[in-house]
């Protein structure tokens, strides 16, 4: 099973909060792995705001092939850092050769054009980096974007936070949001790109549990966007949906939850917004999931929601401080990292609802 949390906070946090949250958590997984997103950077990312970092893990010739085909479009490097790696026989890791952090300026030929036209730009030169160090099983292009980055490993979540220092809190490396899983996707091959959380385009997801309409879901969503590739896990339905509903359909968030988990008809038809309700559900039923699972996302404003499945078969839990609020499956998460917090006012959401956090740590609770 997984477990899956997330920290959006006013200040800034370092990843240790988020080995935490799942530490506590750890009879609840099995160790195989521990991924993170981060988003709006802090630390040595700060001043970069508004540049695409690369992150990336691969070989010596995977960094050849990726600095060749950057240079090529017209990316200018800017900014490197590298993690500073404690290797040891004693971990139960498998590391790659090397971890790429790198931030970069826009071709020139880029500088007077639209935020639509440098985005397409980054989404198509992430998917370039992919399919050429695919081929020579070079490494892995987790995220090219502004103000994020992205690190999966595969290994036991306590000697991947010893492997990468992450168990010394500093002010280097650090954000305000924060999402992170302690699991492989062990349902399948162990893949990195399978372990959540999940990005594309400013977008994050991720999941605790599973998908059984995984082939309807894979099989719609290939045929409607060019960065919905990969499938290695059926969680990252869950992302392409929310991309799709926010991002090509531009609709408002609540109808990503009518989507995914459609109300019956006979509760449709006494309802005010019951025309729209009927179109979702019949020209997007391919999107409709089914299974136990609990959602997390992040769209690029920083707006944070958790949903459930229409059974609510697998836990979560919000908890909230003056300045920080956490997103987890397990409430013991939460004792770890707020300790202090009101825990009456712990949020449990249900299987109709959506608990949405902004920017400001207000939490709407949005009823389908």
């Amino acid at each position: 099973m997984c477990r899956i949390g997330a920290i959006k906070s006013k200040e800034y946090v370092h990843p240790l909060k988020a080995l935490l949250l799942m530490r506590s958590q750890q009879k609840g997984h099995d160790n195989s792995g521990f991924a993170m997103v981060m988003q709006d950077l802090g630390g040595i990312f700060e001043n970069y705001k508004d540049l695409p970092t690369l992150s990336m893990a691969c070989t010596d010739e995977g960094i050849k092939l990726a600095e060749d085909i950057l240079h090529k479009i017209g990316f200018i490097r800017v900014m490197q850092w590298s993690p500073d790696v404690h290797p040891s026989p004693e971990l139960t890791i498998e590391p790659m050769p090397h971890y790429v952090f790198e931030v970069f300026q826009y071709p020139k030929s880029y500088k007077h054009t639209t935020k639509e036209e440098k985005e397409e730009l980054l989404v198509d030169t992430r998917l370039k980096l992919r399919k050429e160090l695919e081929k020579i099983e070079a490494g892995f292009v987790y995220s090219f974007w502004p103000d994020v980055v992205t690190l999966k490993e595969i290994g036991d979540p306590q000697d991947i936070g010893t492997y990468f220092n992450l168990w010394e809190e500093n002010n280097d490396f650090t954000a305000k949001i924060i999402t992170a899983q302690c699991r492989q996707n062990t349902n399948y091959d162990i893949v990195r790109y399978a372990a959540h959380p999940f990005f594309l385009q400013g977008y994050t997801a991720l999941v605790n549990g599973e998908n059984t309409f995984y082939e309807k879901n894979k099989n719609f969503q290939q045929k409607l966007h060019k960065g919905y590739i990969g499938f290695e896990s059926d969680s990252q339905c869950f992302l392409y949906s929310l991309h799709y509903i926010k991002n090509v359909l531009k609709w408002p968030l609540i109808y990503y939850k009518h989507t995914i988990t459609p109300l019956p008809f006979d509760e449709i038809e006494h309802r005010d917004d019951k025309d729209i309700l009927l179109k979702i559900k019949a020209s997007l039923a391919h999107l409709e999931i089914n299974g136990p699972n609990t959602i997390i996302g992040v769209l690029p404003d920083g707006t944070m929601y958790t949903c459930c499945d229409s059974k609510k078969l697998r836990p979560v839990v919000v908890g909230q401080t003056e300045d920080t609020i956490s997103i987890t499956s397990e409430v013991t998460g939460i004792n770890e990292i707020l300790p202090d917090r009101d825990w009456e006012k712990d949020i449990y959401p249900h299987e109709r609802e959506m608990v949405v956090v902004n920017n400001d740590l207000k939490v709407e609770r949005w009823q389908q």
